[in-house]
């Protein structure tokens, strides 16, 4: 059984040995969509295809961006992994939880699971890209899991969850990454001219709206309705300013 509707995005990995184990564990559980966004590594090196052994087509058949937005484009689920917890990181799964946040949706709705750099992880703003963060509870001692180590775990919960979904009542369609990106764009620019938004840091506030938003699950139809209110409040703007 494969997954087609779940990609594995990583951004910015930095060992061939970490990516050729990935596309191993990616056939293992039947997963077979792998993102790179700016590799540092040789995707087709020796070293990456002896560790994917029998998943080397994964390693032929990987996409290639140039940043985590366009990669995740197409998505309307987007889970971002992180052990460091913030301000702007808070909320966040264990990996035997995604399948029931899964259940939510068709099993057709587009997801993924991005994993950040070996050695940093991800950014907030990377972060601001997904709806929810996932983290894997480890020991204080070593907290930080091997790239591919923290890929297994995911893909395993979820390949082992799947089942759940099952006979489950299916909810809305979420908007695709792209649509909901375009949305926050549309409001950012209407709430700094507001004065809302602090023109200076706009993203303190948004990034609570996100939060807000993401775990809405918005559809298409809600994202135009925000559009028109955002539209609607561009229009008022303009009548005060004259």
């Amino acid at each position: 059984m494969t997954l087609p509707a779940v990609s594995v995005v990583l951004v910015e990995p930095q060992g061939a040995l970490n990516i050729g184990s990935i596309c191993r564990v990616m056939m293992n559980f039947g997963f077979a969509d792998l993102r790179l966004v700016n590799p540092k590594a040789d995707l087709l090196s020796k070293q990456a295809r002896d560790m994917a052994v029998h998943a080397k087509m994964l390693l032929r058949k990987a996409r290639l961006f140039g940043s985590l937005a366009d990669a995740l484009a197409d998505r309307s689920i987007c889970l971002g992994t992180t052990r460091r917890f913030g301000k702007y990181r808070q909320d966040f799964l264990a990996p035997h939880e995604i399948p029931t946040l899964l259940t939510r949706h068709a099993p057709t709705v587009r997801t993924a699971l991005v994993f950040g750099r070996e050695d940093s992880g991800l950014t907030t703003a990377e972060l601001d890209l997904c709806q929810y963060f996932v983290t894997i509870a480890t020991d204080p001692a070593l907290p930080s899991l091997n790239l591919a180590q923290a890929v297994t775990v995911c893909l395993y919960e979820l390949s082992r969850g799947q089942h759940v979904s099952q006979g489950q009542t299916v909810n809305n369609t979420p908007a695709d990454n792209k649509t909901i990106e375009n949305m926050y764009a549309h409001m950012r620019r209407t709430l700094v001219e507001a004065d809302y938004l602090d023109s200076q840091n706009p993203d303190h506030i948004l990034r609570t709206f996100r939060r807000i938003f993401g775990r809405a699950g918005l559809d298409e139809r809600e994202v135009r309705i925000l559009h028109g209110l955002w539209s609607r409040i561009d229009w008022l703007n303009s009548k005060l300013k004259k």
